[in-house]
């Protein structure tokens, strides 16, 4: 089994589990942060994809960070939200529809420091790329 392979079973597992158990399992992550369910539309196929990501608010809004590791390349989730931003989101048995943004500069500053909170990781990821690692707001609809 190749690396990515285990990734992709790990992240299909997770995804089933949360779902499951409506995040019973899954939810509550590494460090005490917790995760998300996000499901884009592919930009080319037009099928569901759906990832877990650490998650933190702001207001009512939730929040997530393209980091993928700090690879010079988005995450495709990303990158099919920025096609398709009408998104669904599960956070614990609670599932919604969700408008997904990237945030802008202006805010961008603010909601970073929320989510370095949640993960301190994202602050070395970024120290890796040379890409602006996006924050991505999720307004629910």
């Amino acid at each position: 089994m190749t690396r990515q392979d285990a990734s992709d079973l790990f992240g299909r597992r997770h995804v089933e589990r949360y779902r499951e158990t409506d995040g019973e399992h899954g939810h509550d992550w590494r460090h005490g942060s917790s995760t998300l369910l996000l499901t884009t539309t592919g930009r080319r196929s037009g099928q569901p994809h759906t990832s877990p990501l650490i998650y933190g608010r702001h207001g009512d809004d939730y929040l997530v960070v393209a980091s993928k590791g700090g690879s010079d390349a988005p995450p495709a989730w990303y990158v099919n939200l920025t096609a398709h931003p009408d998104v669904d989101v599960q956070v614990l048995g609670d599932r919604f529809r969700a408008h997904a943004r990237t945030a802008t500069p202006e805010e961008k500053p603010e909601l970073w420091n929320t989510m370095t909170e949640e993960w301190p990781a994202y602050e070395d990821y970024q120290r890796k790329t040379d890409r602006e690692i996006p924050v991505v707001v999720l307004e629910r609809r």
